[in-house]
């Protein structure tokens, strides 16, 4: 999968382009991320920031099922994140199933 540099509070919502702001996405979830950084949770309705990886730790947010394959969210934010950006979209799974079975995923913490 195409990766790309994401500014994880976009440039239209006033980010701005510093190693701090940047992180590799891939184009897919980028693509659907657009410019946002918050959503609401599918669970209660609030409106939720968005997983930043700089300052959170994935495993407190998701984790793995499916020996890898699929994304489960574990907090509100996880929620919103794997609604938000599609983590889960077919394309995606194809890509984990096979990374799975040559042994490149799911990664280590």
């Amino acid at each position: 999968m195409p990766l790309e540099i994401d500014h994880i509070v976009p440039q239209a919502l006033g980010g701005t382009t510093v190693e701090a702001n940047l992180w590799l996405a891939c184009s897919l979830c980028d693509d659907h991320k657009s410019d946002r950084i918050a959503a609401a949770d599918p669970t209660t309705g609030r409106t939720v920031r968005q997983f930043d990886p700089r300052r959170m730790k994935w495993s407190e947010h998701f984790a793995w099922l499916t020996d890898g394959i699929m994304i489960a969210a574990l907090t509100p934010t996880g929620r919103v994140t794997v609604v938000a950006l599609n983590l889960n979209r077919p394309v995606r799974v194809a890509a984990r199933r096979l990374w799975v079975e040559v042994g490149w995923h799911p990664p280590r913490e």
